[in-house]
């Protein structure tokens, strides 16, 4: 061999890739992850987490198309958390990202409770609870307050039966079925301790923080804005008061609470214009029927109460 050949540098062969920027696009999951950042107030870490699921999925999928998948990702979750949080919202959010990137065949989710799984009787649990994960199967089965499945304290409680099938199912055909549970922190975690078998096929745990004031508040105006209804600037600090006062009370439910409020503000704003009118005030503009007044705000009995101590 001369030695100009032998001089030549040796090429080494193009190694296979993929675009993940472009499989990104063409999944169209970055829609439902823009949805998120703007539909949904707070719930920074949550969307973080999100983000972070899509991510991984992503990069499996690239993964898959160059043959060096790992297998089948173990995609169940754990929505922990109060009420009014966003769970439901954010299992919503996560079946369509699923649905987009190919790991469920129908972007469909399933919403239950224990009542929904478990029956009364001998020979009930079995049949209401695979009814429902027929109805799940392809997509995602969301069951709310899970911890309620389990009933120690019942002998005669059949929840155990609905968690063996359960259980049996999230294994053998998570291929083909994503369970969220959903509940209190707390609770999921005794749950959890009570039926090791879940927390073992549970992949993300997911933790939903309380709103602070000011998310509240932002939510309050969105679900306002929503129904055409506004607030002064006198109404706003009313009602920023009221939720100052409101969420150191017992059973407070976030956003659930913030929508019961005003719908309660809404109802003394509609019999106060109604009885102006019954009075002889006349015709009620448009401004008068979509703004509710620092009066309706301050009505509620929650201002019974005297406000909390500063912390």
């Amino acid at each position: 061999m001369s030695s100009a050949v032998a001089d030549l540098p040796v090429l080494e062969s193009a190694q296979p890739s993929v675009d993940l920027v472009a499989l990104f696009r063409e999944s169209t999951v970055g829609e439902v992850l823009a949805e998120l950042d703007r539909d949904l107030v707070g719930l920074t870490p949550v969307k973080t987490r999100i983000k972070e699921v899509a991510a991984q999925l992503l990069v499996e999928r690239a993964r898959e198309t160059l043959g060096i998948a790992s297998g089948v990702p173990t995609l169940h979750m754990c929505f922990s958390g109060n009420p009014g949080t966003g769970k439901t919202t954010v299992a919503l959010r996560m079946a369509d990202v699923l649905f987009r990137l190919g790991y469920i065949r129908r972007k469909h989710l399933v919403s239950v409770t224990r009542d929904d799984l478990v029956g009364q009787y001998i020979g009930h649990t079995a049949p209401k609870t695979r009814e429902v994960l027929k109805r799940a199967m392809g997509g995602v089965l969301f069951i709310d307050e899970a911890y309620y499945l389990y009933r120690p304290e019942n002998e005669r409680d059949y929840g155990q039966e609905a968690i063996e099938i359960l259980l049996q199912v999230m294994e053998n055909q998570r291929s083909d079925l994503v369970v969220i549970l959903a509940g209190y922190e707390q609770r999921m975690e005794t749950f959890f301790q009570s039926n090791p078998g879940f927390r073992s096929r549970i992949a993300h745990h997911i933790t939903f923080p309380d709103y602070d004031v000011a998310e509240l508040l932002e939510i309050a105006e969105g679900m306002l804005s929503r129904m055409h209804y506004r607030l002064d600037a006198e109404a706003r600090a009313a009602f920023q008061d009221y939720l100052a006062r409101r969420i150191s009370q017992p059973n407070f439910a976030n956003a659930r609470s913030i929508r019961n409020a005003l719908d309660r503000a809404r109802l003394r704003q509609a019999s106060r214009i109604f009885a102006d009118a019954m009075q002889g005030a006349g015709p009620s503009s448009s401004d008068a029927l979509t703004l509710l007044s620092a009066t309706d705000i301050r009505a509620s009995r929650v201002f019974d109460a005297p406000p909390p101590r500063p912390a």
